[in-house]
């Protein structure tokens, strides 16, 4: 069972494991990954939920399916999945951070 935070929708929360198993290499480019029904089970949430999941994976391109056959991990889904993530960044937290380091009056030598 997957525990889950009360900061981000529950099916954000398994987006992010998907893409964690991908960039970790558990789950690899072209192959099949596990059924919708077989991931509600593993997390302990209701298969829609985990469809709505996929469903988004899918229109980001991680993701792709073959009706009949299942869902498979896209081709280059490794490297789209950092640049996603490399945006979120610098979009999303970087200017936190730059926020947070001048409030506190700290500074970084970079070198």
């Amino acid at each position: 069972m997957m525990q889950f935070s009360d900061d981000k929708p529950i099916w954000r929360q398994i987006y992010e494991l998907i893409a964690m198993r991908i960039l970790s290499e558990e789950w690899i480019e072209t192959e099949r990954i596990v059924s919708v029904r077989e991931l509600a089970a593993e997390v302990g949430v209701n298969p829609n939920t985990v469809m709505r999941s996929y469903e988004r994976l899918e229109s980001d391109g991680i993701i792709f399916n073959r009706r009949g056959i299942g869902f498979f991990v896209s081709e280059g889904a490794k490297a789209h999945i950092k640049e996603l993530e490399r945006q979120k960044f610098m979009t999303e937290e970087l200017p936190k951070l730059q926020e947070r380091l001048a409030l506190l009056d700290i500074t970084i030598d970079v070198k």
